[in-house]
């Protein structure tokens, strides 16, 4: 076989076929496939698309580039995916209720991007916690907790990784074909017999619009199940932080919160935990309505938290994490409110505006270097639609300085519109469903 061939094909709109893609997949990941070529399928994928079959073809071969995980467990192996947003810590809440539940959880997962905050980084605000195992230890804490949220090892899906990074500098992050297989390959590696997904839509998230949201969600859903996952998704609403803090150490407290039973600390996180964790087991052959009722209850009865702490041991944290984790978690030395300036309702929040106030504080990376202050962030953030009169706190900021602080005050007042009372858009908008 050749690149050029296959390059060829997609420059004049066809799908090469799935032998032609699976070499060219250990192509990118052996380097006999060079960058130029790399670039060359990115930009004709992004130009010009790729039929129904060629995203199953390039998710199945991208997968096929590395190690295929292999369970044997007593339960079902089945995980959750979000496209990322702000105050997006779902994983953190839903990885041990499902293992509370009898299912085995291996979420690999990823690092901030851009504005989005990265579960890895808010498991590593825990000392001592590491998300950097073998596959070895992978299946043994998976056995052991019932869950393991742990970074990718270099085994998985290889080809993937190097596309991704021709992708970042050939200006084709967007394509919906290479998305799809970028992050289905990835989790179908791990061996899944169920996958949900969360596909965030609003000012937080990376797709804006319904209609960019619902075009991601439905080619994730059909191409996952067309490679034998069975797979649904929920379009869930991102026009204002899902947990009520954003930074590391901040949203692994209000997970802390909800697991110790305190619903209050966060409900749209609870309850999105709640409707992503009932459709999954619903996948796995539950009734849909007694599956939220699990989860809900693995939640509130301690089970959750259990799977958690056990969790955290594992992987090197404290072992006693779930009764002293206001101790361990690390705090900011400048903390203080940013007032409203103004009175009125809570009527517009943008999101990433947020996100990025919480990178230049320190809660993420401008360059791939930069080290992370898990103690930064925003806290008690208020709600979209809240009145507020002036003066009232907007929300507590945790900051490593008085400059970074104010700087990030101006950034959060910037970032809320306070005027007329909104409508209220819903927490699920839309369900794609096999």
């Amino acid at each position: 076989m050749d690149a050029r061939t296959i390059i060829r094909k997609l420059r004049e709109a066809e799908t090469p076929d799935a032998e032609e893609l699976t070499w060219f997949a250990e192509g990118l990941a052996n380097g006999q496939v060079s960058d130029a070529q790399a670039g060359a399928f990115a930009m004709a994928v992004c130009l010009n698309g790729m039929t129904d079959p060629g995203r199953v073809g390039l998710t199945l071969a991208m997968r096929d580039s590395g190690d295929v995980l292999e369970w044997g467990l007593p339960g079902p192996v089945l995980d959750k995916h979000s496209t990322g947003g702000v105050g997006d810590c779902v994983s953190l809440l839903l990885a041990p209720a499902l293992a509370a539940c009898g299912v085995y959880v291996p979420m690999i997962s990823g690092r901030g991007l851009g504005h989005t905050g990265g579960t890895l980084d808010k498991m590593e605000s825990i000392p001592g916690l590491s998300t950097q195992v073998d596959g070895d230890m992978l299946r043994r804490i998976t056995s052991k907790a019932g869950c393991a949220i742990v970074g990718a090892t270099g085994r998985i899906a290889p080809a993937d990784k190097r596309l991704y990074a021709v992708r970042d500098v050939t200006a084709t992050v967007e394509s919906i074909d290479l998305i799809t297989a970028s992050i289905l390959s990835k989790k179908l590696a791990a061996g899944l017999e169920g996958l949900v997904l969360d596909v965030k839509v609003g000012s937080g998230a990376f797709m804006k619009t319904p209609a960019e949201a619902q075009s991601l969600a439905s080619s994730l859903v059909d191409t996952a199940n067309g490679a034998g996952c069975p797979t649904a998704a929920l379009v869930t609403d991102m026009s204002q932080p899902l947990a009520p803090a954003l930074g590391n150490a901040l949203e692994v407290a209000v997970v802390m919160e909800l697991l110790s039973g305190n619903k209050a600390a966060g409900p749209s996180l609870h309850d999105l935990t709640v409707a992503l964790g009932g459709r999954l087991l619903a996948l796995a052959g539950q009734a849909e309505g007694e599956a939220e009722e699990m989860i809900e209850n693995a939640i509130s009865s301690g089970g959750a938290m259990e799977r958690f702490a056990r969790m955290v041991s594992e992987l090197g944290g404290p072992p006693d994490m779930d009764s002293d984790w206001r101790t361990h978690l690390p705090a900011a030395p400048v903390i203080g409110d940013v007032p409203a300036p103004t009175t009125g309702h809570v009527a517009a929040i943008d999101g990433e505006a947020l996100g990025l106030a919480v990178v230049a504080l320190g809660g993420g990376r401008q360059v791939e270097s930069d080290r992370i202050d898990p103690s930064v962030g925003l806290s008690e953030f208020i709600r979209l639609g809240a009145p507020v009169e002036r003066g009232q706190p907007i929300c507590t900021l945790h900051a490593r300085d008085e400059e970074t602080a104010e700087r990030a005050a101006r950034a959060v007042l910037a970032a809320v519109t306070i005027a007329d009372a909104p409508e209220l858009p819903p927490l699920v908008h839309q369900r794609i469903d096999p």
